[in-house]
């Protein structure tokens, strides 16, 4: 019956859990990450994307990761272009805002295999892959997890960061409140007519959110946020009627789109964990939060939960106990804000596009073309987005 003793042990091996593992490689706690597969490379162009906030790509330098991603698929935005369901239209530039980019659009297999190369160099990290939990047992010196059938791990700290339908969570009866939206993000990818120039778009519309993600080249990515129904009707089109579908629905703002890659759809819900800490254990990304796409703020939010707990984790002195409840409230305590005004804002948004209450149409959007008109709140907009504060 094999047992092993480590400082920090991470359920996950997606974004966060890998992340938050680089992020400690220069410190003294040894650490353990359990995963059931390894990611893998995508085919050609992956249609899983996210959009990485200045903040993050400097965590992301920081870690040792940034410079080996591949730099003719890494694509700055320069501008935002948002427009609403009935004329408004909210713009954003780098440019005017005095900075070098808004973001950047990355394949989300890109950063997952380097995250795991970079991992299996790390000197103070077992990979434990494949491997699958199987029990979790929390006392005051350890939190113990079995794997299979008789492999024991003990650590003084474990961090789940095994995803929305997170099984530590479970496991350990922490609270979720799980909130469907009724809808599906239908993913994408197209060949483009015109060139983006580094321009992402977004459209708040009757039939839900589209947001347009320049790729490398005169290509873009695709996020639908729209009702389940009308989802899988998109879903379920030839390539060539999805494509005039997507490009009508954007106004034909690059001419005419062929995909690249087939369309592929995920849930959206609003998952809200009040207590992402508790004896020995912390949460971070999906595990511990989840919001609607509109702000493509997501694995943001994650990169910053890892980030924060390595900060904390880092500072706590050798002869203290990382896994101490005292530590992991710091972690709380810091993340607790962005988390809330990132899940909050996201769902007023998401209903207040949705409602069809009587004056609310002409509300939301003059409150947009009012927010174009002044510079000033522009530029506080996009510092805070971009983590400039």
């Amino acid at each position: 019956m094999p047992v092993s003793d480590f400082d920090v042990l991470i359920v996950g091996g997606g974004l966060a859990g890998l992340s938050l593992a680089c992020a400690l490689r220069d410190s003294r706690l040894r650490l353990a990450l359990v995963e059931q597969h390894p990611p893998r490379p995508a085919q050609g162009w992956d249609a899983r994307v996210y959009a990485i906030s200045p903040a993050n790509s400097r965590f992301l330098q920081e870690i040792g990761i940034w410079k080996h991603l591949p730099g003719d698929r890494l694509t700055a935005i320069s501008a935002m272009k948002i427009h609403g369901d009935r004329g408004a239209q909210l713009d954003f530039s780098a440019y005017e805002s005095g900075i070098d980019e808004l973001g950047w659009i990355v394949e989300s297999s890109l950063m997952a295999c380097e995250l795991w190369e970079n991992a299996k160099r790390q000197g103070n990290l077992s990979l434990l892959c494949p491997a699958e939990p199987t029990a979790i047992a929390i006392d005051d010196r350890a939190a113990a997890l079995t794997i299979g059938d008789d492999h024991h791990i003990t650590a003084r700290l474990l961090v789940a960061a095994d995803g929305r339908d997170s099984w530590v969570r479970e496991k350990l009866a922490l609270r979720a409140i799980d909130t469907p939206y009724g809808e599906l993000g239908l993913v994408a990818n197209f060949d483009c007519q015109t060139p983006h120039r580094g321009v992402a778009r977004q459209w708040f519309r009757h039939d839900g959110v589209l947001a347009w993600l320049p790729l490398a080249g005169d290509r873009i990515s695709i996020v639908w946020s729209a009702p389940e129904e009308l989802a899988r009707q998109l879903l379920h089109l030839p390539a060539e009627a999805l494509a005039t579908r997507v490009a009508a629905a954007g106004d034909c703002a690059l001419g005419e789109l062929r995909l690249l890659t087939a369309a592929a759809a995920f849930p959206l819900r609003l998952l809200q964990v009040p207590q992402i800490v508790a004896a020995r254990v912390a949460l971070i990304g999906d595990a511990a939060h989840g919001i609607h796409p509109l702000s493509g703020h997501g694995i943001n939010l994650g990169f910053q939960d890892a980030r924060a707990l390595a900060s904390v984790l880092a500072t706590v002195p050798e002869w203290q106990d990382v896994g101490q409840l005292r530590f992991l409230r710091r972690y709380q305590r810091q993340r607790r804000e962005e988390t809330l005004l990132m899940q909050t804002t996201t769902h007023a948004l998401h209903h207040l596009f949705r409602s069809g209450l009587p004056g609310l149409g002409t509300l939301r959007n003059t409150g947009m073309n009012l927010t174009n008109a002044l510079p000033v709140l522009k530029n506080l907009l996009v510092r805070y987005a971009i983590g400039a504060f």
